[in-house]
């Protein structure tokens, strides 16, 4: 591999020998995408579109080339500086963010234009409508991080932060301008309490957590820890208020609070006067200011009424369910993890009560079911909806909607549906497709794919649009409406 550079030149001598590239386009890893003249693919790390540029090469293949940027000799208008000390493309830079070199309106930009794109080559759909981008807070946003941790015996400190770009190393980090400030802040104590620990070698990570009120970390440990490293952590904890020392020596199961009580760890949404409490090893989003937008963008479009059945698919702790229950006459919540439904039902009990904002919580039931194993026929069994909202992991939801198609096709053709082993003519007791789906993506691949069988399945994609959840990342966290079309 061609060694890095440390830094971009933006100017070039006047005498420099130049092999100009020029960019064309940006892919979704922030890279620069341009074409010799013989039409082979350049892929260039750190350029932008519209610029010029010269690349060091370091991989080469028949049909693309893999570069990073060297100089750049005609310069982008979105180009900026990087906020961050640790981000570029020099050896030991941190590979947390891709993005901080471009103006976060073009990242937006460029992001809308990855979900256009998928949709329409992977999908083959486009949507009536682009949805104005949801965007909030461009640095200190991100609540939720895994720190890895490395004691380094020849500098005789401890590295904590995120790893190097393109290497397993930790990146030598004193700041994060993507993490709150107050965690920024955090990082240099963090490597000194580490560095004095007897564990400080058997240690490889913190999981990050922020509440509203409580910065949870669980320290990963390979080893027991000694009572003076407990007594480490508690004075670290008493030092900086609002720190709250979680311990795991093995699987998620080993988590455990290092001392009790504690104040709750937990999240609101005050829209809709739900408050949500969680464990630090609970699926959260990262982003809570964009989070709390999110979700009352999906309930609008949803635009449940009060006589309405909503089925949440992919529940978690019930982040869309508990807030669907104060506009529907009943909800069904369903996830594939027994301990988050587990969670979800205490989180229910804990805001169905009214409040001075709303009425008491509808009817809400929660179900834990292997999503990727679905059938038509348990879809009937959960019951006919008006209204679905379908939040997945990366994988997407194509059983479910396959199951869904299959049921289409059934009612439209009178043809029994195949539940993947035999075909089997489905008593459907009144059961209906819903009418509307409001689908939330962190992935926009399997989001085109799922609104491909959607449309099969009768639907037609009536909105989308990009949510920046991650800003300076390459991460596409997206929003699709889609609407049945009545036979």
């Amino acid at each position: 591999m061609t060694e890095e550079i440390h830094k971009p030149t933006l100017t070039a001598p006047p005498d420099y020998p130049i092999d100009l590239l020029t960019v064309e386009s940006l892919d979704i890893e922030a890279q620069g995408i341009a074409h010799r003249a013989d039409g082979k693919v350049v892929f260039i790390e750190g350029a932008l579109p519209f610029e010029q540029v010269t690349a060091n090469v370091y991989r080469k293949k028949s049909s693309f080339e893999k570069a990073t940027l060297l100089m750049v000799h005609h310069e982008s208008a979105q180009r900026v500086r990087p906020a961050c000390p640790h981000f570029g493309m020099h050896t030991g830079a941190c590979g947390g963010c891709k993005m901080q070199h471009l103006h976060i309106g073009a990242q937006v930009a460029v992001k809308q234009r990855v979900l256009e794109d998928n949709l329409r080559f992977i999908g083959k759909v486009k949507a009536d409508n682009l949805l104005r981008p949801i965007e909030g807070p461009a640095w200190h946003y991100r609540y939720r991080a895994r720190l890895s941790v490395r004691y380094v015996r020849k500098k005789g400190t401890a590295l904590v932060g995120f790893h190097e770009r393109k290497s397993a190393y930790v990146a030598d980090m004193r700041e994060c301008h993507v993490l709150p400030q107050h965690v920024s802040d955090l990082l240099l104590p963090l490597r000194g309490l580490i560095s004095s620990m007897d564990a400080r070698e058997t240690i490889p990570q913190i999981e990050l957590a922020c509440g509203d009120d409580v910065t949870a970390m669980v320290l990963r440990h390979m080893e027991p820890l000694s009572n003076a490293d407990l007594a480490r952590l508690r004075a670290f904890a008493d030092a900086h208020p609002g720190v709250q020392w979680w311990v795991q020596s093995g699987g998620l199961d080993t988590v455990k609070l290092l001392d009790e009580p504690a104040l709750e760890l937990n999240y609101g949404l005050p829209e809709f006067g739900i408050t949500m409490p969680f464990k630090p090893t609970d699926f959260t989003q990262v982003n809570p200011h964009i989070n709390q937008v999110l979700v009352s963008r999906a309930l609008r479009l949803l635009d449940v009424r009060p006589g309405e059945r909503v089925i949440d698919w992919f529940c978690g702790l019930g982040n869309f369910t508990l807030p669907l229950a104060t506009k529907a006459r009943e909800v069904l919540g369903i996830e594939g993890s027994e301990v988050l439904v587990a969670r979800s039902r205490e989180n229910f009990e804990r805001n169905r009560p009214a409040s001075p904002v709303r009425p008491a919580l509808a009817a809400t039931k929660f179900v834990a079911r292997n999503l990727f194993e679905m059938t038509p026929a348990m879809l009937v069994r959960d019951g006919a909806a008006e209204k679905w909202l379908v939040d997945p992991p990366r994988e997407g939801a194509f059983e479910l909607f396959k199951s869904l198609a299959a049921l289409h096709q059934q009612l439209v053709t009178g043809v029994p549906c195949d539940d993947g082993m035999h075909q089997q003519s489905l008593m459907l007791d009144g059961w209906t497709p819903p009418r509307r789906i409001v689908y939330v993506s962190c992935n926009p691949g399997t989001l085109a794919r799922d609104a491909g069988v959607l449309v099969e399945a009768g639907y037609r994609c009536t909105a989308a649009g990009v949510v920046n959840m991650f800003p300076h990342t390459a991460h596409v966290e997206s929003m699709a409406v889609f609407e049945r079309v009545q036979p």
